[in-house]
Formats: C-alpha cells, structure tokens, sequence
C-alpha cells in the first residue's frame, strides 16, 4: 500500500493550477441518466471518486469515453463523454456504492427517467453519520414508494414523480442535488425550501438549465424547479474546486510561502478567506486567480465555526486545525455539521500539536514545534491535515492509508515538489 512521506520546513513558492471540484463533478456526472443523449463535461479531475461513480454509470448502461484533456476558459481538465441511450439497470450494487457516500445521487435521476431504483445504502469516510432520510422523504413527497431492505433502498414511482413542495428540516446538499435532479423530469412545479447554496449546486443548476431544465434560484435558500417531459445532451466545464484551493493557501500559509492558485475563485471563498486574513494570511486576486502569502510575520489565533455556505466549510476544518497548531494564541474550531470529524487530532498530536477536544469544539494552542512522525488518514480531509502538517514539521513524516487523499486531491505530492516541498510517494 502506497504511503506519502514529506521533509518538512521548506517554504513554499510557485504556483498550483486548481483543478475542478470533485464535489461538482459527481452530480454532474450522475445528471447524465436524465437524458438519451450525450452529456460532455469538461474540468474533470482524476480521482478515485470519480473513477467509483464512472463504473456505477457504466453498470446502469451509460456509455463513457474519455476525450483527453482538453481547455476551455483558461480550465484544463479530463473531458468525458457520457451517453445513457438506454438504461440496462436500475440497481445501484453494494459493491460499487459502498466505496463512496455520492453514489446515493443516482437516486433521483434513475427514479424520474425509468420510474424505479434499488441504490444500496452508501459508505465513504467514516465522520459520522450523513442519513439519506432527507433524501427519500423528499422524493416521497414528489409520490414515489419507497421502503427499505437488506441494506438497499427500493423506490418506485409507477405513476412517475409530481411536483411538490418540499421543506427540509436540514441543509443537505446531497439531498437538494438529488431532488433537483429528479424534479426536472418530474410532472409540474417542484419547491425546494432550506435548499443548500453552494456553488456546486449553482454549477449542477446551469448543467441542468444547459440539458433544459427550468430551474430558478439556485444558490438562494428556495429552489423552483418547473418538470419538462424530456432532457436533451450538453456540455459543460465543472467549477475550480474550491477545498482544492483553500487547502493548497492553507499550505502557502503554514510553510510562510507564496503560492499562486490558477483558476481559483475569490466568490466561492469569501468566508474562507477572511478567516485567513484574521489569522494573518493575505489572499489577492490576480488575472490568473489568487496569490496566497502570509500578510505580516507570525500567524494568529482565530475562532471558527464551520457552517453551510456561505459559512465556513467543513471541508477545510480539519486544514484549518493544522494550520492553527503553527499560530501564535490559543485557538477555537467547532465543527457544527458533522459529530465525528475530529479523528485527525490524534494524529497531529503525535507530531506535537497541543489540540484540545471538547465535545463538538476543538482548542489549539501554538505556535508548536511540529516533529515528524508516521501517521494515519482516517478521512479525506483528516489526511491532508496531516499532509500540511508535514510540510510544517521538522523531520520527516509518513503518511499512511493515502487512499483516503486519493479520492478527492489530484496529483497533490506534485502540485506540492512543483512549489518547492520535499514530499513523494513511496510503496512498502
């Protein structure tokens, strides 16, 4: 098994091309059982999770060729191909599910375009729990029949899906892409009220309106969406990942670089960022993206609460722990999204962070003296921590269980030699 290992204290400098959001990129991709024609998305980043949710699409009878790479807007990515003339399944396996949380996303779309599903309840990292009850409430609301057994959940819609009102008790943004996606070959108006804002769900919304859908008020809190009888094909670029870009001016930050971000998007960031800029760090806009460096000397204690958009991301909770280990004050992170996401402490404190857990908040007092160390991923997110943490430590550190950084970074150990780190990938 493949592990990571990082010389630690080298500053950082040159510049890192984001590439597109693995988060935009799934729904997307799963938007391609809507419709018998092709669907052509461009920008796509080469990961794991995207690999897992191409093998579910083919099993469901979408046809996928990769077109290379190919550049649009200033974005260069992987170009896919998806064609789902005739779907040959409705069965989402435990086999190919369990591998990933997203895969519950082809939920909605088998269910509008072929009147029934059986999706295996999902996997993917171990924070705690992500229920798809919002999700299969929601659908029940819009007439489907659903029940659950042997580990799968079983949906039909015999008479097809019907517009309704829909109010979630709770932000998800897995369950507003899967309603979304289902209510635009649903039969009548569809509202979607307590809606998730991300720009990933503002990027599968222009997919969608591209393919003809009428969706009104993506990125507000209520969502309109008026059900046509058919989709056609489209194509379209995924967003710049913006976890991508917020760990990588993370990682100019703790090794006191400067790092270019090409492609990277300032309105995407805008509570990120001025966490950073409390802390020390400035972050400027450039014709290319942003330019990351530390503002003035030290780095300094802040307080944060992660939040749904436009809060700040959980996503970049376990980064932001890392980075404030190396900040001059004692520091506050509550997570208030998920109740398990604080695996990584362990791991950082072995290499001499002072964390603190308490309940659903975190205390980190710095600055610490980081000493290399082999350490664990115990989640995406929780790995890159430890990553960063390297780059910051003296010595040399050894990451283990690097699959969990595959699913979601892209050829990070070179993004990150590119800008000057002491970091490769080793094998046993």
């Amino acid at each position: 098994m493949d592990r990571i290992r990082i010389r630690g204290g080298r500053r950082l400098e040159g510049e890192i091309a984001v590439s597109g959001s693995k988060n935009a990129a799934l729904p997307l991709m799963a938007a391609a059982l809507l419709t018998e024609e092709t669907l052509v998305l461009g920008n796509l980043p080469h990961l794991n999770d995207i690999t897992t949710l191409a093998n579910l699409l083919v099993q469901h009878g979408v046809e996928i060729h990769m077109n290379g790479h190919a550049a649009k807007g200033g974005h260069a990515g992987r170009v896919l191909e998806m064609t789902a003339a005739r779907i040959v399944s409705s069965k989402a396996p435990y086999d190919l599910v369990r591998k990933m949380r997203a895969s519950v996303l082809v939920l909605g779309p088998l269910l509008a375009r072929v009147g029934q599903a059986e999706v295996s309840l999902p996997g993917g990292c171990a924070i705690g729990a992500r229920p798809v009850d919002l999700h299969l409430k929601a659908l029940e609301a819009m007439g489907a029949e659903i029940e659950l057994a042997d580990g799968y959940i079983l949906a039909r819609a015999p008479e097809g899906l019907h517009g309704a009102k829909v109010v979630f008790p709770t932000v998800s943004v897995g369950a507003t892409e899967n309603l979304m996606m289902a209510a635009s070959l649903a039969k009548g108006r569809t509202t979607l009220v307590n809606a998730a804002r991300e720009p990933e769900i503002v990027d599968l919304a222009d997919c969608l309106t591209a393919m003809g859908a009428q969706i009104e008020g993506a990125g507000s809190d209520s969502i309109t969406i008026e059900g046509v009888e058919r989709l056609r094909g489209a194509e379209h670029w995924v967003v710049p990942d913006r976890i991508e870009t917020g760990t990588y001016a993370m990682a100019a930050a703790i090794t006191d670089g400067v790092i270019d971000l090409v492609h990277a998007r300032a309105d995407h960031l805008e509570a990120v960022i001025a966490v950073l800029g409390a802390a020390g760090v400035s972050i400027e806009e450039t014709n290319r993206g942003l330019r990351v460096k530390r503002a003035n000397g030290a780095l300094r204690a802040v307080e944060v609460t992660t939040q749904p958009y436009p809060g700040f991301p959980t996503d970049l909770q376990a980064q932001m722990t890392a980075l404030m280990s190396t900040a001059e004050g004692a520091s506050t992170i509550t997570e208030t999204i998920f109740e398990n996401r604080f695996m990584h402490v362990p791991e950082l404190s072995r290499m001499g962070a002072e964390v603190t857990v308490d309940g659903n908040s975190a205390i980190i007092r710095g600055p610490c003296d980081l000493q290399g160390a082999p350490v664990m991923a115990t989640d995406l997110r929780a790995s890159v921590s430890l990553v960063l943490a390297g780059l910051a430590a003296e010595g040399e550190t050894i990451l283990n269980r690097v699959y969990h950084l595959d699913r979601g970074y892209e050829r990070l150990e070179e993004k990150l030699a590119a800008c000057g780190a002491d970091i490769e990938r080793i094998g046993d």
